[in-house]
């Protein structure tokens, strides 16, 4: 079995459970392995970032350091924060021999950089023979909208496996597992992120744009890779609706429950139960879709 370095970062062990779930679960049918690095910390996502260079390197490093002391090659971080600040600090200080230095002496260990970090919707694409040999029950008649956001697939310069602007994987895994992919507008605005804390508001107003495109484009559900576009489109939904004067009613599902909805896996053990605008009427559709011969109905949940 292949097994990769596993860095949750501190929304899969909370606020994001069924994405963690969720991805041990597709996993496993993929025949992929995952090991938590031993002892992490927080990535320092943006706060970190906004208010010490040095804080937020020397927090990203040692995360970095850890896997490479456990000869991890290879880390995936799912959260597309955690991610984006690995990715970026290792590119820094792989690039800065003085600056590798200086961050080493701050979290007292030394990094040689050995380490490469990736999303778990790039560890899919790779293993998209594997992906498509583990649907046992193809999403065949959902409409799927597939959402990136603002830092999966940015800065262009640091995030080489797919386009910066117009990002296709999360459509191809979705195609892959018998579904629509949309094409859309807002695939890659912003959701509000932060802001969610500081100006509710403004995070209320975006929400309500993309899921008004989402809705416009046909969508049955938004497909998303992030813990924090999740909480903002699912948790902020009533609002836009109250906003707007419309109803969504859009589940926000991730990439990794919906492959482990194909691969056969139980909703409730890829964490379906957890969300605010719940995935009934998903479901529903999937259960009336059309059986391929010789395979039983599945059960609604």
């Amino acid at each position: 079995m292949m097994e990769y370095g596993y860095y949750p970062g501190c929304s899969l062990h909370g606020t994001a459970k069924e994405f963690d779930l969720s991805i041990k679960e597709s996993f496993t049918s993929l025949g992929l392995g995952l090991k938590e690095v031993e002892d992490w910390n927080c990535c320092g996502a943006s706060s970190a970032h906004e208010t010490s260079e040095e804080l937020a390197l020397a927090l990203a490093v040692r995360i970095l350091s850890q896997a490479e002391k456990a000869g991890q090659k290879t880390i995936v971080a799912p959260c597309a924060a955690c991610y984006s600040r690995l990715k970026m600090a290792n590119v820094e200080v792989a690039h800065d021999a003085g600056l590798r230095k200086r961050i080493s002496h701050i979290i007292g260990q030394d990094y040689q950089g050995n380490v490469a970090v990736r999303h778990v919707t790039e560890i899919y694409k790779e293993n998209k023979d594997r992906l498509a040999a583990s649907v046992t029950k193809p999403l065949a008649g959902l409409k799927i909208a597939s959402y990136y956001g603002c830092l999966l697939a940015r800065p262009k310069a640091v995030v080489d496996w797919d386009d910066a602007e117009n990002p296709t994987t999360m459509d191809e895994l979705v195609t892959s597992l018998g579904a629509q992919a949309l094409d859309w507008s807002h695939k890659t605005e912003c959701c509000g992120a932060s802001f969610s804390i500081s100006r509710g508001d403004i995070a209320v107003r975006l929400v309500g744009d993309i899921l008004g495109a989402a809705k416009l484009a046909g969508a049955d559900a938004i497909a998303v890779a992030c813990p924090l576009c999740q909480a903002n489109l699912d948790m902020r939904q009533s609002a836009a609706e109250r906003r707007n004067k419309t109803t969504y009613k859009l589940p926000i599902i991730y990439i990794s429950q919906l492959i482990g909805l194909a691969q056969g896996k139980d909703a409730k053990a890829l964490g379906l139960d957890k969300h605010m605008v719940g995935a009934e009427k998903v479901l529903e559709k999937l259960s009336a879709a059309p059986i391929p011969h010789g395979e039983k109905k599945p059960v609604a949940v």
